[in-house]
């Protein structure tokens, strides 16, 4: 059985459990929640559970990424609660305002560019 790449949705423990799965095998642990205020999601990802950061070259393609993510959400017409902000580090990056229909593509791009 292959580990997820993500995990979204879920109880603590399983987030927990993720989270060890992801130290064990040496990969990026990437969670993504619901915001109860707008229904689109907060995604984060923790490079703490494996040896590597983030180079400034994979940063600069995860803001890419994020970018991408506004301009589409602009594009779109979603109000502007839609988007609640993204922080983007070495070790530990989120993005609060993917769309649930957006989400699965969303965190499967941002585990190939961590990865």
């Amino acid at each position: 059985m292959s580990l997820k790449k993500f995990i979204a949705d879920s109880k603590m423990f399983e987030y927990d459990k993720h989270y060890r799965e992801c130290q064990q095998n040496n990969q990026p642990f990437i969670k993504a929640r619901i915001n109860l205020s707008n229904g689109n999601y907060y995604v984060q990802i923790d490079l703490m559970t494996c040896n590597y950061n983030l180079t400034l070259d994979m940063q600069n393609q995860i803001k890419q990424l994020f970018e991408n993510e506004i301009a589409f959400l602009e594009s779109n017409s979603y109000p502007k609660s839609s988007f609640k902000g993204y922080n983007i580090d070495k070790e530990l990056s989120w993005f609060d305002g993917v769309l649930a229909n957006r989400l699965v593509p969303f965190c499967e791009k941002l585990y190939d560019l961590s990865h």
